[in-house]
Parts: structure tokens; C-alpha cells; sequence
């Protein structure tokens, strides 16, 4: 038996000691993010594990219900989503909670009732679940800014205010990004431990990349711009070589593979889908927020994706987000469009 190794196995940066660090930086803190995070984390462990043995125990197939978004629940789409309500609102730190499942806003109780507002994915590209393409979970958390009875003002507040946000994506490893406004973390999850593993400390996305990643599917819908934009990839007319084109068309996937190699994500607005199909508060936000932290931008098509002010907690935009020069190059065709 090798000691030495298993020694150096408890000299990990766990996602907790990390949390727990940064807490520390803190001297009036209290602790409740910490918790809520933690709860956050156990809940992508158990969808994890969900997730690994979808196939065995037959929650695959649908659940016989439509969501508020008009798409057909899949099983562990319900599962998954139960399992974050519960270890959220359980938290005793939460208030609001806003989920993609959900038609409405929960308010929790008043005698478990904390100072946070959570908006998740519970289950991101879950239509992918049957053919083994990576899925994930996506989050973002606010504060509450009064102690009065919270209301879904609490969440209709732009990006920017955000206090963290993160995904776990369920692939080939179970891997967490998380920011709490000071860089991007990533930690892998070590099945043999249980633990998430601080496996990419302090990401940061490459200036600009050679990929992009768009549903060409749409193409005849596009708007101009955007319609420029992907020709100008496949065809540069500046002896660049022309970019690679990769799409998963599972967001979590994309934003991930994107953030690690750099590079432009692209789902904009069209003819059928004229506020563009993600949502702002649980997808484009957060992943908005990642971006930004990591050195890239964010951007609608009109103004800084972070800068949104949204109405309704499912509203849609259009979104390109990934390396700063790449959307630097996107934004100057929206310019000159105008």
C-alpha cells in the first residue's frame, strides 16, 4: 500500500476547504453562504449519481407532464429538480427560489426563510439524457436587498447583482465551475472520495479562440449581423484560417468547452424565436457572469448581457458570449448595423 499517496490525497483543495478560505477573507461573515453553497454541491452529487444510473433505473423516459417552457418533463428533470428545491430551501438560507420547472416563484416558509435568492437550471439540456451527452445544472445567486416578505422583485434584478454563479456539468467526470465574484474555480469530483476537487484554479478564457458554436440549423432566420458574423468564421477574407465549428447543443456543454478553450457561443435572436430561446435569469446570467469573471464578455445583441433588467423570471434573450475579441468582432456588426 502506498502511504505516501493516500497522505497526499488529504492534502486536497476540497470545494469546501475553498469556500471555507474565502470565508475566511471575510471577518463579519457568518457562515450562511457557506451553507448554501454546501447544500448547493449536495445536490449535484445526488443528480450526479442520478444522472450515472439514469439508464438502470428507468428514469430516462418522460414523465407524462409539460413544463411552464412547453417542453415534455423528462423523469429526472422532475428528480432533479425536487432534489434542488429540497437541499435549498432546507438550507435555512434562502428566501426566493426560481427554477426553470417551475411556473412560478417559491417563497419559502418563514421559519426557514434566509437572506439568498437562487435561480437554477435544474437540468440543462436534458433532451440530451438519452443519448449520453453531457448535461448539467445551472445556478446564480442573489441577496435580498430588505427583511420584509420576499416577492419575485427580489429576483428580477439585473446580472450584475449577482452575487455568485456556477454549473455542473454531468459528463465523461462530474465537474462544478463556480465564481463568487473573484475568478472562475473548477473542481472535478472524485467519485473514490466523494469530493469536488479544486482541479482548475483561477480560469481564464483565451483572448480569442478558433471555434464557434451556433445551431446552424437557424441559419435562414438569422439577422443580418449574426448572419455576417458565422459566414466571416467559415470564410475569413483576412488569410486567418477559418474557425471550427462545434455544438453540442447542450448549453452547459458549449459554455464549458468555450470558457476552457476559448472561442464564441452563439444562440441569437431569429424569426421563429424573436427574444432569442435561453433564459435570462437561470442561463444567460449566470453564464454571463462566468464569462465575464474569466476575462471574456457577454453580450445580447443590443447591450451587456449583465446589464439586462428582466420583467418576467422566464423571459428569453438572445445571447453570444466567449473570448473578449470574438465578441468584440460580433458587437462591432451590431454597431454598424444601427
Amino acid at each position: 500500500m502506498d502511504h505516501e499517496a493516500d497522505a497526499y490525497r488529504t492534502d486536497l483543495m476540497t470545494i469546501t476547504r475553498f469556500v471555507l478560505n474565502e470565508q475566511s477573507k471575510y471577518p463579519e461573515s457568518r457562515g450562511d453562504f457557506t451553507i448554501l453553497l454546501s447544500n448547493i454541491v449536495l445536490g449535484c452529487k445526488f443528480v450526479c449519481s442520478a444522472v450515472n444510473k439514469a439508464g438502470l433505473a428507468k428514469l430516462i423516459g418522460l414523465a407524462g407532464e409539460t413544463n411552464i417552457q412547453g417542453e415534455e418533463q423528462k423523469k429526472l428533470d422532475v428528480l432533479s429538480n425536487d432534489v434542488f428545491v429540497k437541499a435549498l430551501v432546507s438550507s435555512g438560507r434562502t428566501s426566493v427560489l426560481v427554477s426553470e420547472e417551475d411556473e412560478e416563484a417559491t417563497f419559502v416558509e418563514s421559519s426557514k426563510r434566509g437572506k439568498y435568492c437562487v435561480v437554477f437550471d435544474p437540468l440543462d439540456g436534458s433532451s440530451n439524457i438519452d443519448c449520453g451527452v453531457s448535461i448539467g445544472t445551472i445556478f446564480g445567486i442573489y441577496t435580498m436587498s430588505h427583511s420584509d416578505e420576499p416577492t419575485t422583485e427580489d429576483v428580477l434584478k439585473p446580472g450584475n447583482e449577482m452575487v455568485a454563479a456556477g454549473y455542473c456539468m454531468y459528463g465523461s467526470s462530474c465537474m462544478l465551475v463556480l465564481s463568487t465574484g473573484t475568478g472562475v474555480n473548477g473542481f472535478t469530483l472524485d467519485p473514490s472520495l466523494g469530493e469536488f476537487i479544486l482541479t482548475h484554479p483561477d480560469i481564464k478564457i483565451p483572448k480569442k479562440g478558433n471555434i464557434y458554436s451556433v445551431n446552424e440549423g437557424n441559419a435562414q432566420n438569422w439577422d443580418g449581423p449574426t448572419t455576417k458574423y458565422v459566414e466571416k468564421c467559415k470564410f475569413p477574407k483576412d488569410g486567418s484560417p477559418a474557425k471550427s465549428l462545434r455544438y453540442v447543443g447542450s448549453m452547459v456543454a458549449d459554455v464549458h468547452r468555450t470558457l476552457l478553450y476559448g472561442g464564441i457561443f452563439l444562440y441569437p435572436a431569429d424569426k421563429k424565436s424573436p427574444n432569442g430561446k435561453l433564459r435570462v435569469l437561470y442561463e444567460v446570467f449566470p453564464m454571463s457572469f462566468l464569462m465575464e469573471q474569466a476575462g471574456g464578455q457577454a453580450f445580447t445583441g443590443k447591450k451587456r448581457a449583465l446589464d439586462l433588467v428582466p420583467e418576467k423570471i422566464h423571459e428569453r434573450s438572445p445571447i453570444f458570449l466567449g473570448s473578449y475579441e470574438d465578441v468584440e468582432e460580433i458587437k462591432a456588426l451590431y454597431a454598424a448595423e444601427d
